[in-house]
């Protein structure tokens, strides 16, 4: 794969180096995820539902909870970050039937954050 530069739309974001492949670019899409569990027997559904479209749309774990400080900000008790080859594919899951019907088992039972963002890589 070669990288070039894009320019950015955002005057306080360099412009960001993609990876492309033929004369397709490609970002990797990321989600990152904080979350706060009521219930964690309930959560487990959660859990097993969401395998299937994250399999399927190639996600991928870099972060699934450990520790942390939260030295500003606030937090939440559980963090995530999951890869996904572009940020197309991380739209796409996360508003796939199968993610939509995991997330109905998560929201009863949790309280959350997820940002769906763009890779850099410069």
């Amino acid at each position: 794969m070669q990288s070039h530069l894009a320019k950015s739309s955002d005057p306080c974001q360099p412009d960001k180096k993609l990876r492309t492949k033929g004369d397709t670019t490609v970002a990797k899409g990321y989600w990152i995820g904080r979350v706060d569990v009521q219930d964690i027997e309930q959560y487990k559904n959660y859990v097993a539902a969401n395998a299937k479209p994250f399999a399927d749309y190639g996600g991928q774990f870099l972060i699934r909870g450990g520790q942390f400080e939260n030295p500003e900000g606030t937090s939440r008790a559980r963090n995530v970050v999951i890869e996904f080859p572009s940020y197309q594919a991380a739209m796409d899951c996360y508003n796939s039937a199968d993610y939509q019907a995991a997330k109905a088992l998560r929201d009863p039972v949790s309280t959350g954050d997820i940002v769906i963002v763009e890779g850099y890589d410069g």
